[in-house]
């Protein structure tokens, strides 16, 4: 007996702890955490995206960015409006009409447009409460790293954990606040930002993206081509400011997002009537009125000079103002 622990015991102390642990499989087996896009657990979709594209190769800078897609791709429900390229350690900061809030279970889902359940492209998620403190959703990866995940290699998703880009086109990958170590700078119910950001898989250590446990992330690496990196479709909110049940006192009733703005601005207003709206510049020019209905409004300042608005809305038993910067 002695013999025996003698020659296997120093044999699993030398397994990586994380090959025990087991994640969510792929979509369509028992224990899958994929949410659907058409699921009603969804409550809200991205409403404005900022992005930072990366290399399409960042060990070859020369070839250029990743260029598939833009911004505006990323609103709206997944499936319905195209992907936009990340490249190689990219970014995709998003906003929302109203804040998400941790409630119970997954808060939040990011898609990315995958075409199997073992071609996967990651990305790490971060949350934030005021656009400038990001904070990290604890990633885990258990993937080999021995041997590079080819350009359109496989992944495993049972070894992978709090990574977007899990599931394959349509089903999102499910984010719950709670797994985000408490700070003092990060409201859990008033979360206005988050970012989506590429994992480098690359298992090289000048190259690579790593997980919580400063373990490298292998997925398909190089993708030297324009739609490189993670291909972001949309992020869904599950639980918002807008649907706790509690009523909303006036100067709660409507978001005017994002702010500042370059260009296009998204008011949404929780009152579903006739809505009349008047932008003032900060001197009381009047650049613009207008009158919608349905709660919702997309308002182009794109031809507006930079400077300090005033945007003043006015509906049934509602008035209200906003301060607007365009940037």
């Amino acid at each position: 007996m002695r013999i025996i622990l003698k020659v296997f015991l120093p044999a699993l102390f030398l397994l990586p702890s994380g090959i025990v642990a087991q994640f969510a499989p792929p979509v369509g087996q028992a224990g899958t955490t994929a949410i659907y896009k058409d699921s009603s657990c969804i409550a809200d979709w991205a409403g404005a995206c900022r992005v930072v594209r990366g290399y399409m190769d960042i060990s070859n800078p020369s070839a250029g960015y990743a260029g598939v897609g833009d911004s505006t791709m990323a609103l709206g429900p997944a499936g319905s409006n195209g992907v936009v390229s990340l490249g190689d350690g990219g970014s995709a900061t998003l906003q929302f009409a109203w804040p998400i809030r941790d409630g119970a279970g997954p808060d939040l889902a990011v898609f990315e447009n995958g075409f199997d359940d073992t071609f996967l492209e990651l990305a790490f998620v971060e949350a934030s409460s005021d656009g400038i403190h990001f904070f990290r959703f604890p990633a885990v990866s258990n993937t080999d790293t021995t041997t590079q995940t080819a350009s359109f290699g496989a992944t495993d998703a049972t070894r992978i954990h709090n990574l977007a880009g899990k599931y394959r086109a349509l089903y999102g990958t499910p984010f719950d606040l709670a797994d985000i170590p408490n700070d003092p700078l990060l409201d859990k119910q008033s979360v206005t930002h988050i970012r989506v950001i590429d994992v480098i898989g690359s298992i090289e250590p000048a190259y690579g993206s790593r997980d919580k446990n400063h373990h490298l992330v292998n997925d398909p690496w190089p993708t030297a081509f324009a739609s490189g990196g993670f291909d972001l479709d949309a992020v869904a909110v599950i639980h918002n400011a807008s649907n706790t049940g509690i009523s909303e006192s006036a100067n709660q009733s409507v978001r005017v997002f994002p702010n500042p703005a370059h260009d296009m601005v998204n008011i949404r207003i929780a009152i579903t009537d006739k809505t009349s709206l008047r932008l003032e510049s900060a001197e009381g020019v009047t650049w613009l009125q207008a009158v919608f209905e349905g709660g919702y409004y997309r308002l182009n300042m794109e031809s507006l000079p930079p400077g300090v608005y005033v945007l003043s809305l006015t509906a049934s038993g509602f008035t209200g103002h906003s301060r607007l910067v365009k940037e």
